[in-house]
């Protein structure tokens, strides 16, 4: 192994040597304490520090990282208190999860580290949207993210690569070389022998360096970094290595060559660094016994320190509370009685322009919303007024777009993005449920995104371009789900959701777009989130819905003018109005459940269920739920209508009335 100093001094070569020594060290520890049986699992990247500490140490200490489980090296490098990071792997309360997750998966903006989750992925899209602040706000900061060499077979890398590379985000987008995903080596996980020769087909440049080689590695990313700085654009770094221990030291290295790991163990970096450092004379035996030692100390002082630590008292009150960012609403009035008539669609644009004229940090991004003005013409004229740069046509890549929308609200923005249709939102699946849902809860970072939907049947669009899929969502804390049935609801709720740092699903209905309208304020307003909207009045039952469910079952009653009934809009889904709902069933005393989501598994069930367990006394028949077919949604208009629940409402409402 070759090292070139170049222009380095001494004092660079000597911080890399405790660098590299230090996670080293921690590792080493780690090994004793697992097979002392104090640790329950452990993810070694011993052999492999070079690539950690050589791109931490290149890059300013304000820049964003992105690691991985084997990248110790970029936390101990960002000097986060050894005392902490142990608590964090124990899961105690110090922790930055506070006990709720391990190893590697957590952030902290302190120190401006963004950590995995495990699906090996989706931080690549996360690295884009902090790139794309990084951007906005003319920081001239690159971000750093990790990959396995495995892990870039995830659609997640293909998608966030390609963005950065259209929208030219500084990211650097590392890639471990380590000749292994697990125990598959790499002939069965890609065909091709480099992974720079990606690089081409994404029209980027590709870098590849010697892993194992802390100056090479520190060196090439200085001036990448600086290049990238002045000139935004993404990088992909293949970095050579070996992981010399198992994938986590359950699994073992078996299934490696003896012969294999032999050639990489005369390649470690930390002996092939210190030996080249002794031959400079920068470095002497007893300086190396003195840096160990004092390493050595600071690791047992950290870990006497976490050791006295008992694993976190349970409060469920707290554990509730964490799965949302603190927020208290106060519902907003126009601010004057200026109104017109409006479409449902003019209130759902007509509220993301006011809130964009409200939150100058505020992002929109979508398929096609810029100049064309989104599929539907919401956004239309939108980039005149705000510019390109907040208003974002994307490629075809939901999951990484909606990464990208945490990305930004890392950096202390807001994100919107539209699905072209609700159904499409299978491809960011992943990110909405593990990633948005789930940041504040695991280390407190809020995911300040909302994911608009067009939803719904009645337009003879087929199985891909008309599902209610937000019963999805309805079982995941920590999102937000909001479903308007009117114009001023479409208005209210849009802002409302925009104003929350939560992550948010807004579910509107295509049929309603065009076909009904309203008088409402042309001022901004907000509605209140988790309050249902009582729309009828009567004695003889109630009908509980949302979205189009609020129109059949108006027009049902219509034809039944001797039927009184309740109409509840519950309008938000997540939380929904338990109080409404209570109060409705003590009122009528037979209730009707109604939604155009299929029946089994739909919110109906979980309605229905509370009202059985909290409300039976008040009951005087069984609580009854109607929805569409538990099928897929048929193309040919006379089959959806048949799918469809309305067509079934009346009798349901005749028989309840009847028990």
């Amino acid at each position: 192994m070759k090292f070139q100093r170049k222009k380095l001094s001494d004092t660079t070569l000597l911080q890399l040597y405790e660098a590299l020594l230090f996670p080293r060290l921690i590792e080493e520890k780690m090994l004793v304490l697992l097979r002392q049986n104090k640790i329950s699992k452990w993810f070694s990247g011993i052999g492999q520090e070079a690539i950690s500490v050589g791109i931490t140490q290149a890059l300013n200490k304000d820049e964003y990282i992105l690691p991985m489980h084997r990248n110790l090296g970029v936390f101990t490098g960002r000097t986060i208190p050894f005392a902490k990071l142990f608590a964090q792997w124990q899961g105690t309360a110090s922790g930055f999860t506070k006990g709720r997750d391990r190893s590697f998966h957590f952030g902290s903006n302190e120190h401006h580290i963004v950590g995995m989750i495990s699906h090996l992925g989706p931080q690549n899209g996360v690295a884009d949207g902090v790139a794309l602040a990084s951007v906005l706000n003319k920081e001239k900061k690159v971000t750093v993210v990790f990959n396995g060499d495995g892990g870039t077979s995830q659609g997640d890398f293909h998608e966030a690569v390609n963005v950065a590379a259209v929208w030219n985000l500084p990211v650097i987008f590392v890639i471990e070389n380590n000749g292994y995903g697990l125990s598959t080596p790499s002939s069965e996980q890609f065909k091709c022998k480099q992974f720079i020769d990606k690089a081409i087909g994404y029209g980027i440049e590709g870098v590849q360096v010697d892993g194992n080689n802390v100056l090479e590695v520190y060196t090439t990313v200085q001036q990448l970094a600086e290049k990238m700085r002045d000139k935004p654009q993404p990088i992909l770094l293949e970095c050579i290595t070996f992981r010399m221990r198992g994938h986590e030291e359950a699994s073992g290295t078996k299934y490696v060559p003896k012969k294999l790991m032999d050639e990489w163990a005369k390649k470690d970096p930390l002996t092939n660094y210190e030996d080249f450092l002794l031959n400079e004379k920068l470095l002497d035996q007893k300086q190396i016994d003195s840096i160990r030692k004092k390493l050595k100390k600071e690791i047992e002082t950290g870990l006497a320190e976490a050791f006295q630590e008992t694993l976190p008292i349970p409060d469920t009150e707290l554990e509730l509370n964490d799965a949302y960012a603190p927020f208290n609403q106060t519902a907003i009035a126009p601010s004057s009685s200026a109104e017109s008539e409006k479409r449902f669609i003019d209130a759902i644009s007509d509220g993301l322009r006011q809130s964009m004229e409200r939150y100058n940090n505020l992002v929109l991004m979508g398929q096609d919303i810029a100049d064309y003005g989104g599929v539907f013409k919401i956004t239309e004229g939108f980039v005149e007024k705000f510019g390109k740069d907040r208003v974002r046509n994307t490629p075809l890549c939901e999951s990484a777009i909606i990464g990208t929308g945490l990305g930004l609200s890392i950096k202390g923005m807001k994100a919107m993005v539209e699905m072209q249709f609700a159904d499409f939102v299978t491809e960011g699946f992943n990110q909405i449920v593990n990633n948005l849902a789930k940041a504040h809860w695991r280390w407190g970072q809020s995911a300040d995104v909302v994911v608009r939907m067009p939803t719904g049947a009645g337009t003879a669009a087929g199985p891909f371009h008309s599902q209610s899929n937000e019963a999805w969502f309805f079982h995941t804390p920590g999102l937000k789900i909001v479903y308007p049935s009117n114009p001023y609801d479409a208005k209210g709720l849009l802002c409302a959701a925009l104003e929350d740092p939560n992550p948010y699903l807004y579910f509107e209905h295509k049929l309603l777009y065009r076909s009904i309208k309203d008088t409402i304020p042309d001022d901004y307003y907000t509605v209140e989130i988790g309050k249902a909207n009582l729309v009828r009045e009567g004695i003889d039952l109630s009908i509980i819905t949302y979205g189009m469910g609020v129109h059949w079952a108006t027009e049902i009653l219509d034809t039944l003018p001797n039927v009184k009934a309740d109409v509840l809009d519950l309008r938000t889904l997540l939380p929904w109005d338990k109080e409404a709902v209570l109060k409705t069933v003590k009122k009528t005393h037979r209730v009707l459940v109604l939604h155009e989501d299929t029946l089994t598994g739909g919110i109906g069930a979980e309605i229905a269920a509370w009202i059985s367990e909290h409300a039976f006394q008040y009951l005087d028949a069984p609580v009854i739920r109607e929805a569409s077919l538990d099928t897929a949604i048929p193309f040919a208009s006379t089959l959806e209508q048949n799918f469809l629940p309305k067509g079934r409402l009346k009798n349901r409402v005749e028989s309840l009335l009847k028990f």
